[in-house]
């Protein structure tokens, strides 16, 4: 349990770092949870949750730096808060 802690520890850093960027730009992310296959849920909020170039910038940007950081992340899924 504690190497799940780590992975989540190192997760949210990841997520500390990207902010700053989604946030110049009026949107936002927030760590959901690690699922057990290592794939990680986030939460977009302001314009990132209404951008239609929203799965772009989680695939390509949040995802990307994700598992080039840890690479043991599967992949990062986005969670809709709405649902």
């Amino acid at each position: 349990m504690a190497n799940n802690e780590e992975l989540v520890t190192k997760v949210k850093n990841v997520i500390d770092q990207i902010r700053p960027y989604l946030q110049a730009d009026g949107g936002d992310v927030e760590f959901v949870d690690l699922s057990e296959d290592n794939t990680v849920n986030v939460r977009l909020m302001g314009s990132c949750g209404s951008c239609p170039y929203s799965i772009m910038t989680l695939k390509n940007g949040i995802e990307t730096a994700m598992i080039k950081a840890i690479p043991e992340i599967r992949a990062v899924e986005a969670v809709n808060s709405d649902i």
